[in-house]
């Protein structure tokens, strides 16, 4: 027995069917995935005119392979590869006399280098490498 007097009892209970779930084959998602595609902003009003719900319309469309947008980003390929033979490095370079003075180099907008005249040519060089890479 209940023991809340105020509380609302359920007299009937009553199962409604709502159908069963239907399948759809791969020519007939192929179909609608297609027809989507047909128009801009076709997506909404095809899935309504096939009572499905949008957003299982999307996952059909990636599942073919087909762009849901406009900007088309390039898909993954294999590069050919060429083999180079190894380069002889490069002589290091001397200075031909004492230099005094300041050098500015810029790279890019954010980044300034100043080293004196003196500097190690070498270790210049790859703190110009990794800025450019940034």
């Amino acid at each position: 027995m209940d023991s809340n007097k105020f509380s609302a009892q359920i007299e009937r209970f009553e199962v409604v069917e709502t159908g069963r779930r239907r399948r759809w084959t791969d020519d007939e998602k192929l179909k609608i995935v297609l027809e989507s595609l047909q128009a801009p902003r076709a997506v909404s009003s095809t899935a309504r005119r096939y009572g499905i719900s949008r957003s299982l319309l999307l996952t059909w469309r990636r599942s073919f392979g087909m762009r849901t947008s406009n900007t088309e980003q390039p898909q993954p390929a294999f590069v050919p590869a060429m083999v180079m033979p190894d380069q002889p490095p490069a002589p290091p370079v001397t200075l031909a006399g004492p230099a005094s003075g300041r050098m500015e180099i810029v790279v890019g907008k954010a980044c300034r280098v100043i080293v004196d005249a003196g500097v190690d040519m070498t270790a210049l060089s790859r703190v110009l490498d990794l800025l450019e890479r940034r």
